[in-house]
């Protein structure tokens, strides 16, 4: 899955390094799904509290699925909507996405949602296949 690059952020691109808010708005527009289910995660920490917010609805579709994919497995991509958002982010299962305060507080709880223990206990024979 590719990002929709315009040719100003292209040119950009070619001239040296990219303004940031540019790429994250063309991550934005690239990946709606991603970019709200991110997004909601981060207005319900941002509401609720606490140590974090994840989703446990698989996506809709396989292009949904590849979108939240594209997300997480760039570098380049995740580091700049952490930075925008303020927020870290975890992710497990291909659909289980969570994000965490900045806050040096929540890094128990952000290493134990990493954890080899916390993959392994989040299998499911429903998830064999994402």
């Amino acid at each position: 899955m590719s990002l929709d690059v315009s040719p100003a952020l292209l040119e950009q691109a070619e001239r040296g390094e990219v303004d940031e808010a540019a790429f994250v708005d063309c991550v934005r527009t690239s990946l709606p799904y991603a970019w709200e289910l991110i997004s909601s995660l981060v207005d319900r920490l941002r509401e609720d509290g606490g140590e974090f917010a994840d989703n446990l609805t698989p996506p809709p579709s396989e292009f949904h699925r590849g979108q939240l994919l594209r997300v997480l497995a760039s570098d380049a991509i995740r580091g700049a909507v952490q930075r925008h958002f303020g927020v870290r982010l975890a992710f497990q299962n291909c659909h289980r996405v969570a994000v965490f305060p900045l806050d040096p507080a929540a890094d128990a709880r952000l290493e134990r949602f990493t954890s080899v223990r916390s993959q392994v206990l989040n299998q499911s024979p429903e998830l064999r296949d994402c």
